[in-house]
């Protein structure tokens, strides 16, 4: 980079160069070249002697004669000789002269060294001031270069203070941190009674689940400098940079010490060595030793604390975790139910809602969002009321942006064809009521024809209660609900489309789970097959370990397909036996496009009372 800087400016440099000598030759030779004709002594004489000059002007020894239709011509005498005597010498009288008004001008010795100065001095200065911004641009590019080992470290200023009430859920955390935050306030309490404080703290826990937000809210209640970089940004393409940068950031806090240094991503770095593909010498493992070694050199009055972030602890070299280093661990999980109405009370703040709104009915659609989801939520909230033109945040808003934030932003100028809108109404219209006549499975929120983000239309289903475990019935609706679109295709249209991609796709994996992962294939037993090896410097999981043997996996084939053809049964059966149902719910689609989970279940309880009517109709009649 610096180097691209450099030639820029070299560049630019010769650019102006080029442009100021250009206009410094414009105006040193004058506007008047164009009009200006050399001629002879000789010419000058015969056009006097002829009339055709009306006035000269005699500059030593520069002669300028003017004709009489305003042309100049310019000639040259010999020095010291009067211009008078030359035209003499030459056969011009003195009638001829008398005709002419002759102009004697004498050179000052200022205009002489000002004529020297713009001829020499000035072109010499130009180019003595071009090299000297160059040498200055030069000696940037240097600087910059020696700082190239200097870490980019961000402090955050009093205004962008936040403390633990600025925290919603995660009260074990903050709870695990007071400790840190009592240290920090007061050392002393603890060198007293001779106890360690621990030196790194690890905040774990899936993306947007608050690590960051922690790791501020702890600088914040402990009043000290809050120090936060990227493990990326240590790392680069150049040998020993990394470490530099590592050394610059633990000094830096040291100096501000008592001081929170705090590591985003540290997986970036921290990943386990020997693994790469730079063996045990590449940049990254260099950088993860200098983090190491740094660490180790705190003392007991050194009042720097280090946090560091990650969602991947698995990957985390073990030197990393041992005492001393990174002994406090802390798990940050999703928040629950009353955790999410808590957060959201927190976004909340500083916008106008309507009254009436029921922030725990959001809450309760939202299972499995992060935090950060749910401050992405009440922002989409807000900005879709302004586009409303509306004041205040209202239900709705709230409730539409769930949908936004899990499925993307509806696409109603979609154009979608009639027969299309057909096949998506059944096949929506398949997948709500296999998950309604589903014991089993979560209730239906909502019902939708309308494109939004990737799908053509959806089926919107929540559970209840949060849960962290999931039962083989469970898993088993799920399946039927997947196939329940694909299904209802083929049942009531007689062919099939690419809108169950998806679906499919989803079921396949759900099975095979089932059978390799949770062993929840009665026929297998309860044993997991496969290992998943990793490349942790490559990332990802590149290859599945087979530990099981041919006929094993053919066995493991037979049971995933078997599983996935019971579920499809499963679907058919639940769609034949409410034939009726399914085709109010279809025409409804078609009419309203959208069914909320009130209106999708009144609808079904009247279809199935009006159809246990005409059942019982029947029969007395016959």
């Amino acid at each position: 980079m610096p180097m691209k800087n450099l030639l820029k400016n070299i560049a630019i440099g010769i650019l102006i160069f080029l442009i100021l000598s250009t206009i410094f030759s414009y105006f040193w030779s004058g506007t008047e070249m164009n009009q200006k004709q050399a001629v002879s002594l000789n010419e000058l004489a015969l056009k006097v002697k002829n009339g055709e000059i009306k006035n000269m002007v005699v500059s030593d020894p520069e002669v300028r004669a003017i004709t009489q239709d305003d042309k100049i011509l310019v000639t040259n005498k010999e020095a010291g000789v009067s211009i008078i005597e030359t035209l003499k010498n030459l056969g011009v009288t003195e009638d001829d002269l008398a005709k002419v008004q002759i102009e004697i001008k004498t050179t000052s010795d200022w205009l002489l060294w000002g004529a020297l100065i713009l001829q020499t001095i000035l072109p010499l200065a130009l180019i003595f001031i071009f090299f000297m911004w160059m040498n200055k641009q030069a000696q940037k590019s240097v600087g910059q270069a020696f700082t190239f080992g200097k870490v980019n470290l961000k402090i955050s200023s009093p205004k962008d203070k936040v403390t633990f009430k600025d925290v919603a859920d995660l009260d074990e955390a903050k709870q695990e941190l007071m400790e840190v935050v009592e240290f920090l306030k007061n050392p002393k309490k603890f060198l007293d009674v001779g106890a360690k404080i621990p030196r790194g703290v690890l905040l774990m826990g899936p993306p947007g689940s608050g690590k960051t937000l922690l790791a501020r809210a702890v600088a914040g209640e402990a009043g000290v400098p809050f120090f936060h970089i990227s493990g990326a940004e240590f790392v680069e393409l150049f040998v020993g940079v990394g470490a530099s940068r590592v050394r610059d950031a633990f000094t830096t806090a040291k100096r501000a010490a008592p001081s929170i240094l705090f590591i985003d991503e540290i997986d970036a770095v921290g990943r386990e060595r020997g693994a790469g593909l730079g063996g045990g010498h590449d940049e990254r493992e260099q950088t993860l030793n200098q983090i190491l070694v740094e660490m180790d050199g705190f003392d007991r009055e050194t009042n720097v604390i280090v946090m560091a972030a990650t969602n991947r602890p698995d990957i985390l070299d073990p030197a990393l975790l041992r005492p001393g280093r990174f002994d406090r661990r802390i798990v940050l999980d999703l928040p629950d139910l009353i955790g999410r109405e808590e957060i959201l009370k927190i976004h909340c703040r500083g916008k106008i809602l309507e009254s009436g709104v029921d922030l725990r009915r959001v809450a309760e659609r939202t299972p499995g969002f992060s935090g950060a989801d749910l401050a992405n939520l009440v922002n989409e909230a807000a900005i879709l009321a302004a586009r409303r033109n509306k004041k205040e945040i209202g239900q709705s808003e709230l409730l539409e942006s769930i949908e936004k934030v899990i499925l993307g932003p509806e696409r109603k100028s979609r154009y979608i064809s009639d027969k299309e809108k057909h096949i998506i109404a059944y096949h929506e219209a398949g997948h709500a009521l296999v998950t309604y006549y589903s014991p089993d499975a979560d209730p239906v929120q909502k019902v939708s024809i309308i494109a939004r983000g990737q799908a053509g239309g959806y089926t919107l289903k929540m559970p209840l209660e949060d849960r962290r475990l999931q039962t083989r019935k469970q898993f088993l609706a799920e399946l039927a609900i997947f196939l329940g679109g694909y299904t209802a295709e083929k049942l009531y249209l007689g062919d099939i489309s690419t809108g169950a991609a998806n679906d499919l796709k989803e079921a396949s994996e759900l099975a095979r789970k089932l059978v390799m992962q949770f062993g929840m294939s009665d026929k297998l037993g309860p044993v997991t097959f496969g290992k998943t090896e990793e490349m942790i410097f490559l990332g990802r999981e590149i290859s599945t370990v087979r530990n099981y043997s041919e006929e094993t996996a053919e066995k493991i084939d037979k049971e995933v397909a078997r599983l996935i053809r019971e579920a499809q049964k499963e679907a058919e059966k639940k769609l034949k036996e409410h034939k009726i149902q399914m085709d109010v719910l279809v025409q409804t689609l078609l009419e309203k496009e959208v069914l909320e989970k009130e209106e999708f279940e009144k609808l079904i309880k009247e279809s199935t009372n009006k159809s246990g009517k005409s059942l019982k109709d029947k029969q007395s009649r016959s």
